[in-house]
């Protein structure tokens, strides 16, 4: 009997070891792994002085405030600012657990604020930046924009293979960029995920078809980077963000996001811009009539609660 306790002891002194040897190296891991995502959004960050005259009291995330995120998709060149083809709205009620997104077609004709002319939504950036097209979407929706997360389109493709590639369900067969994409369940790499969104021509719905194939990458690496089977990856996911993603929030308002709003990414509502195409002297411009604004404002301002 004493053999017995004695074994007993020995394998529960071994058992404990084992499991404070794993806790820690779990928590070297998590370190590591934490570390490194405050490095990463060291790189990433880029603080803009702005004021917005549409929030009176400024959000705050550790009280779960509702708040808007502007995303902006640009192909970006050396020497060359390039322009905001993608522009996404996000706005995130964690009261009524849920997010709206709002694709603004890169053609719609609107004020530019700051440079006193009506013009595509989309050359805000080129002209003044990201200061620029969060003033410039902040007048159109009548919302305040409270971030911006600005993706260089070309370096996307290293955030895809990062995550290990994404699936998507296409709901178009079409061929672009010396690719082929069957309609149904279709894994893409970096390279076949850039050339998925960039189609717009052969789409019967024009911009609006990119839109959605936008709309379905983004999900596909929030998906994907959220896995488990990505923690693997963490070094490499850090390093595609920090080369290729700059926005305004801090690690710490990241933090917050991440744990006072982590149920709320299940609901995504996806929002439409109704209004027509035409040409102004010339130039190929998609007009919202002002009660299709009104809508989209009026629905935006609920979900922020700022009415």
């Amino acid at each position: 009997m004493r053999a017995d306790k004695k074994k007993k002891k020995r394998w529960l002194r071994i058992t404990g070891i084992v499991l404070v040897l794993l806790l820690i190296g779990i928590g070297v891991y998590a370190y590591s792994v934490y570390n490194s995502l405050q490095n990463a959004v060291q790189t990433m960050h880029h603080p803009i002085d702005r004021t917005s005259d549409k929030r009176t009291e400024e959000v705050e995330l550790h009280k779960k405030d509702p708040f808007s995120v502007l995303l902006l998709g640009v192909d970006q060149r050396k020497g060359d600012r390039g322009r905001s083809d993608t522009m996404i709205v996000l706005t995130v009620n964690p009261n009524l657990n849920s997010v709206k997104m709002l694709s603004i077609p890169r053609d719609t004709r609107t004020e530019i604020i700051g440079k006193g002319t009506e013009d595509k939504i989309n050359h805000a950036y080129a002209f003044g930046g990201e200061e620029m097209a969060m003033n410039t979407v902040e007048h159109f929706l009548d919302i305040p924009i409270d971030y911006f997360v600005k993706v260089n389109m070309e370096g996307f493709k290293d955030i895809v293979d990062a995550v290990g590639g994404i699936t998507v369900d296409n709901d178009l067969d079409f061929s672009y960029g010396g690719y082929h994409f069957p309609k149904g369940q279709v894994t893409l790499n970096g390279k076949k995920a850039l050339a998925y969104t960039r189609m717009r021509k052969e789409d019967p719905r024009g911009d609006f078809g990119r839109q959605i194939r936008q709309r379905q990458i983004i999900q596909g690496v929030i998906k994907e980077g959220a896995s488990l089977s990505s923690l693997a990856n963490y070094s490499d996911i850090f390093t595609a963000l920090g080369n290729n993603v700059k926005t305004n929030l801090t690690f710490d308002q990241m933090m917050s996001i991440q744990k006072n709003y982590k149920r709320v990414g299940s609901n995504i509502d996806q929002m439409t811009i109704k209004g027509k195409g035409t040409r102004i002297n010339r130039i190929y411009y998609y007009v919202v009539p002002d009660d299709e604004k009104l809508r989209l404002q009026t629905e935006l301002k609920t979900q922020l609660e700022t009415t």
